[in-house]
């Protein structure tokens, strides 16, 4: 029997949908809200409003575009955990109202999880077991995968997240939001001249926090002496800043690999587009004899797409939620 999921993201400011046919990605629309720009950062309540005005329209397009009416939908795969709790809600309150209406079962799906799950979508694909260094905005995690279902964090972060560290010390930097990506541009044309500190976290936990407050203390005191350092130093800072986020995560990577003697290594989230962080990758690959995937960029990012294919795996398992499904800030909530 065909199945067929519609799946629906909004964890944080990208309003998403997506339309799964028996696991294949027939359509995955996402609606990215520019206007947090203008603030530096993503507003909690503006992303709400936002959700509710685009999430309507965004899951007609994914209908549309998979050549499919809501008549058709099997089951309704929704991210509950976590992210921001508005944001959440509004995704959940649609998902499960559909559902309600239509009377066809509800997913329930750990938006970590599904990033996991985008080295599913295209080949080739990873083999059980496997390590998945997932790396999103606010979470940032190195995880057991021994099925699709089956998924153990190794490590996490204590503090701030790896993209929270681009994005905090972009901000410094005088780089509009989102950073990540400008520091990316900027470092491939500067050289890591500038060697800060490698924060000493026990185990496969991660913490960055420290990191970010060693450059700000950096660039106060360079700018002291020179008001001009940053701006005649950009390219050079992007690049020390980049190259050092890269080197604690692969450093601990590594380190997962070595203690599990896993070979089998994916990347997941939205710092999995980062080039430094990619060629990091191949190079281990090489040097150490991985076997690496990674997704496309397009699946990086936060989108429905991987949260539909985590929610296929959960339809032909019989995991389903019912109506007292609350959204949650907090995966273990």
């Amino acid at each position: 029997m065909t199945v067929k999921l519609l799946a629906i993201e909004s964890s944080c400011d990208d309003t998403s949908a997506s339309v799964i046919i028996d696991g294949k990605v027939c359509s995955n629309i996402v609606s990215s809200q520019d206007e947090h720009a203008l603030w530096g950062g993503v507003v909690p309540e503006v992303a709400s409003r936002a959700h509710i005005r685009l999430i309507v329209p965004v899951v007609n397009k994914a209908l549309d575009k998979a050549g499919i009416n809501i008549q058709d939908i099997d089951a309704i795969a929704i991210t509950r955990a976590p992210g921001l709790l508005g944001s959440l809600h509004v995704g959940v309150s649609y998902a499960k109202a559909l559902a309600l209406a239509r009377n066809i079962p509800l997913i329930e799906v750990n938006h970590m999880d599904a990033h996991i799950m985008a080295n599913f979508i295209d080949e080739p694909q990873p083999n059980f077991p496997f390590l998945c260094l997932t790396v999103s905005g606010g979470h940032t995690q190195i995880s057991i995968v021994r099925s699709h279902l089956d998924v153990e964090v190794l490590g996490r972060t204590i503090d701030d997240a790896a993209g929270e560290a681009f994005d905090k010390t972009g901000k410094v930097l005088g780089l509009d939001y989102p950073a990540g990506p400008l520091i990316d541009k900027k470092a491939q044309l500067g050289q890591a001249i500038y060697k800060f500190t490698e924060p000493n976290i026990p185990g496969l936990d991660f913490s960055f926090s420290g990191l970010k407050t060693s450059i700000l203390y950096f660039l106060q005191k360079q700018v002291k002496l020179d008001p001009d350092f940053i701006s005649n130093n950009l390219n050079d800072l992007c690049a020390s800043v980049q190259s050092r986020i890269v080197s604690i995560l692969m450093n601990k990577l590594v380190r997962a690999a070595e203690m599990t003697g896993i070979k089998e290594i994916a990347l997941a989230g939205g710092v999995a587009a980062n080039s430094a962080l990619r060629d990091a990758m191949k190079a281990r690959q090489e040097s150490l004899g991985w076997n690496i995937y990674i997704p496309s960029i397009s699946y990086c990012t936060d989108n429905a797409a991987m949260i539909g294919k985590f929610g296929y795996y959960k339809y032909l398992a019989g995991q389903f939620a019912d109506q007292s499904m609350e959204a949650s800030a907090r995966v273990d909530e």
